[in-house]
Formats: C-alpha cells, structure tokens, sequence
C-alpha cells in the first residue's frame, strides 16, 4: 500500500531535522507533528497490538484514541501529540 501525504509547502522548502527511528537515521520535516512526519515518510506501522501484534497506525491525529503510541527518548508518548525536535530516538513499541 502507498501512501503519499504532502504539505501545503512545497516538499523541498520544508526544513529537514534527523531523528534515529528503530535505529536507522531519517530525514523527516521540522515543526511538524511526529505521527505526521513519520506518515510522511511511508512509516504507516508504529505500534502493534500487545495481545493480537496487530500492525497499528496513527487514527485520530489528535490525542484520543492511542494508536500511536511510540516511545520517543526512553518514553511513551503518543506520536501525534509531540513535535519533531533534531536527535529523537524513536522506536516503535
């Protein structure tokens, strides 16, 4: 499945930071919202489901229903609730 989300910007105008996600470096857009910037990347899987390991993806994009739990520098964060900032360490849960 491909997905292609764009910003309102042109995608070379966007300012770029690098966060390590599940250990390999990416180039994702600054200022933006982490669930976002990883959609962006065709990141579509952040979390699996602790009793099926169903692949889950980010839903509401506004902090209710959790399916975007990620752990961001050791914590568990909801992805669409935080912004990118240079050097996160990201890992899928």
């Amino acid at each position: 499945m491909s997905v292609n989300f764009k910003d309102v910007k042109e995608a070379n105008s966007v300012d770029r930071v690098t966060i390590n996600f599940n250990g390999v470096a990416r180039e994702v857009g600054a200022g933006m919202s982490l669930a976002a910037a990883l959609l962006r990347e065709g990141e579509l899987t952040l979390r699996t489901h602790p009793v099926t390991k169903m692949r889950r993806a980010p839903y509401c994009l506004m902090g209710v229903c959790f399916e975007c739990l990620i752990e961001v520098d050791g914590r568990q964060q909801r992805a669409c609730m935080i912004r990118v900032k240079d050097g996160m360490e990201v890992k899928t849960l």
